[in-house]
């Protein structure tokens, strides 16, 4: 029987001793998620194609009581994720999360020519298939490889700690929700992709007591929407450049605390799967979805 006391937040959200792999986790929403759950005791590798980025973030991001370890590796490559793969491998019996961050923006082309005739001339000269596809690579396939090759010590994680109880959570995008272009239709459509890849997912590794969600972001501070990053691999969106915008009803970026909030609630909610969690500050209650 459930007491009163059991359902502290310090019960319900604690992570303490999990053992958790972030992709992406140098800047943006992946290092907000690092910090979240090392925050609330986890021991935490960030992962990333510029160690000098991990290890920046990792000095200036040491939590009181977890850890954040970063390990470089390039995601769109199997020969690297295999390597990681067994790096963690030989320092960890089982890791109860994962989480996909890693990605880019892809090239923009905005839809915006009166004519067919100079539409097509602006959208075919200002993108490739090349682009289009190392956006998909990256924001898409990345997620699939680096979850299938790290499926052996998730489901270690839930023989562990409980049915279910390890997971991976997928960071899409209201972007692979929502059909506004925003000029970004590689990124847009690779997003959609990531949104359905992840319910695929969920569906196929429950089988392994793993479960797989997303978190669809709105604006968030991070490299990919302001471009920069400070010294603390930190991000700032100004309230004025997300009003500027005039689609979001909250009038301002999502912050740090909000984000964390929901990578702990998918972390711990084991009677969650499959499901995509809009985080948008309200936009998707404007701009056209479903």
């Amino acid at each position: 029987m459930v007491q009163t006391s059991d359902l502290k937040v310090s019960n319900l959200f604690s992570v303490q001793d999990y053992v958790c792999v972030v992709t992406g986790g140098g800047t943006g929403i992946g290092l907000m998620a690092a910090q979240a759950l090392a925050a609330n005791g986890a021991k935490v590798y960030i992962i990333g194609r510029r160690l000098e980025a991990l290890e920046k973030a990792a000095r200036f991001h040491e939590p009181d009581q977890g850890k954040i370890i970063p390990l470089a590796c390039d995601v769109t490559k199997k020969e690297d994720l295999a390597k990681l793969y067994e790096e963690i491998s030989r320092k960890e019996k089982y890791i109860n999360l994962l989480i996909c961050a890693a990605g880019i923006s892809g090239t923009k082309a905005e839809p915006n020519e009166e004519s067919a005739s100079s539409m097509k001339e602006k959208l075919w000269k200002e993108e490739t298939f090349e682009q289009w596809n190392e956006t998909y690579n990256t924001d898409v396939t990345s997620v699939y490889f680096t979850t299938v090759a790290f499926l052996p010590l998730l489901q270690a994680g839930s023989e562990s700690h409980g049915h279910l109880s390890a997971s991976v959570i997928v960071i899409s995008s209201m972007s692979g929700i929502m059909r506004h272009a925003q000029g970004h239709f590689s990124y847009n459509a690779a997003k959609g992709g990531t949104v359905h890849l992840t319910k695929l997912m969920s569906a196929e590794f429950q089988k392994l007591r793993i479960r797989v969600n997303s978190i669809a972001p709105g604006y968030f501070p991070s490299e990919m929407t302001t471009k920069s990053s400070g010294k603390d691999q930190k991000s700032e969106l100004p309230d004025a450049t997300v009003q500027e915008k005039g689609h979001v009803p909250a009038q301002r970026a999502g912050s740090d605390e909000e984000m964390a909030q929901t990578v702990l609630f998918l972390t711990k909610n084991a009677y969650v799967n499959g499901e995509i969690i809009a985080v948008d500050g309200g936009v998707l209650n404007v701009v056209a979805g479903k």
